[in-house]
């Protein structure tokens, strides 16, 4: 009578025990060996996944035509996983996904051999392995690759790119799946969205201006860069009444002295009123034709030198206009109302002072001089948005009005007298200097009743209109 299996089993010391997996009779010690062997192989692949989605994700694209165009190695590979973010991500998080899971599952078994109970190798792969996967698989390889996020790129482009072709059938099949749960849910197909927002932007440069890094006037030029997009042609012109024109009745030498008095170099001329406008003409063009033309001058007409110009509505994006003024090579352009009436001009040094600040000829005044730190004295053409951030107010733009002048009108509720004080929750503002009807020049000041989170927002203002008193 043979012996029974299990006595048998026990009878043979455990390193001689075999195990059969897929039909093959193995050794319980080469199993545990080779299992462990395939556990630092996975932690392996997944430092390999954890830092590719940093290291791919806070890669600027900029820096990645760069790297092509210097010739880099793996730089076109790179490009090429980056300009479909979408599948990316998905090859990343499934080869991820893959590894831990494996890797918690043949360290169950492991421990489960090693244990001979079924729970504790549970209990100690899931806090074990979880623990190792942490720093090994998550933390140090995703420090490393914040570091060197540049030279890593390189290194896993093109592993990544074949670990894409090996689990090529599972990338598409769950690409495929979470673009549907996304359709379901109302969420964005695309999951890779940017790890940097504008108002992040906005809060690294000021942290930058306080760490040292940028002083005042660069923080300055790139938040003006940063407001630009959403600048539009109303915003930046000069308004009607300041323009310079001149009728197509003058002559050559009435629009010499018409440039030489306004101090301008270019004018724009107009036929029958300022509403019809036709072009601009160039005191450098008048002179010379004037003195060095063929005829010496004679017979020269102010028609002949017109350059023709834009007409462009006064809703229109300052960044699309500088684009178009580029390309038609124009230095000026003249903006219109929704009637066609003419509302103002734009020069590309109006467009120039929206980044770089403003530009000052001669005699020409500060638009914004400050009197401490809680006052200041501007012009009533300047932007509610400049003098809000000169003094860290929170003053509301409307409808119709963005200029302080057009403010204090619309708070009013009517026209306003030079030494006029109003009080608009907290902020003070005094008119300085009024022109005929034109608000030229007033003093805004931050009392210490202001409260910056009580201020009202732009469809109050004109509620606010009537109860505003003058003091």
């Amino acid at each position: 009578m043979g012996i029974p299996a299990v006595a048998w089993s026990q009878a043979i010391p455990a390193a001689q025990q075999t195990i059969d997996v897929f039909g093959l009779q193995l050794q319980e010690s080469a199993i545990i060996i080779t299992g462990s062997l395939t556990i630092v192989v996975l932690i392996g692949l997944s430092a390999f996944f954890s830092s590719s989605e940093i290291a791919m994700f806070s890669l600027p694209a900029h820096r990645i035509e760069a790297l092509v165009e210097d010739g880099r190695r793996g730089a076109r590979t790179l490009k090429g996983l980056k300009d479909d973010p979408h599948r990316l991500l998905i090859t990343i998080l499934v080869g991820n996904n893959l590894v831990n899971i494996a890797m918690s599952s043949i360290a169950t078994g492991i421990l489960a051999l090693a244990t001979g109970s079924q729970g504790q190798a549970v209990l100690l792969s899931t806090f074990g392995i979880t623990a190792i996967v942490l720093l090994f698989g998550e933390s140090a390889p995703k420090s490393y690759a914040v570091e060197n996020s540049e030279s890593w790129s390189l290194r896993i482009a093109r592993p990544l790119k074949m670990a894409e072709y090996v689990l090529l059938p599972l990338i598409v099949l769950f690409d495929y799946l979470t673009r549907i749960v996304n359709k379901v849910t109302g969420g964005r197909s695309a999951i890779e969205e940017s790890y940097v927002t504008r108002e992040e932007i906005r809060e690294m440069i000021e942290t930058g201006e306080r760490e040292g890094v940028l002083d005042e006037e660069e923080r300055e030029m790139l938040q003006r860069t940063l407001r630009f997009n959403n600048t539009i042609a109303k915003e930046v012109m000069t308004p009607r009444l300041d323009m310079d024109a001149i009728s197509t009745d003058a002559s050559v030498d009435e629009a010499i002295e018409q440039c030489i008095h306004s101090g301008h170099a270019r004018i724009p001329v107009y036929e029958g009123s300022l509403d019809n406008v036709i072009g601009v003409v160039n005191i450098r063009d008048l002179v010379r034709d004037r003195n060095y033309g063929e005829a010496g001058g004679d017979g020269l007409e102010l028609e002949d030198l017109i350059q023709p110009t834009l007409h462009v509505p006064e809703s229109k994006n300052v960044d699309d206009l500088l684009t178009e003024m580029r390309k038609e090579r124009l230095h000026m352009v003249i903006v219109i109302d929704e009637f066609g009436t003419t509302e103002g001009l734009v020069t590309m040094e109006d467009l120039t002072e929206e980044i770089v600040g403003e530009i000052l000829e001669g005699g020409e005044e500060e638009p914004i001089e400050y009197e401490g730190d809680d006052t200041v004295v501007v012009k009533g053409e300047v932007n509610i948005e400049e003098v809000n951030e000169a003094l860290d107010i929170d003053i509301p733009e409307g409808e119709e009005f963005e200029t302080i002048a057009g403010f204090i009108f619309n708070l009013a509720g009517r026209l306003v007298e030079e030494g006029e004080v109003i009080d608009y929750d907290g902020v003070e503002i005094a008119v300085e200097a009024v022109e005929n009807t034109r608000i030229m020049k007033a003093r805004v000041t931050r009392t210490d009743a202001y409260d910056p989170d009580d201020t009202p927002d732009e469809e109050d203002v004109e509620a606010d209109a009537d109860e505003a008193q003058p003091e």
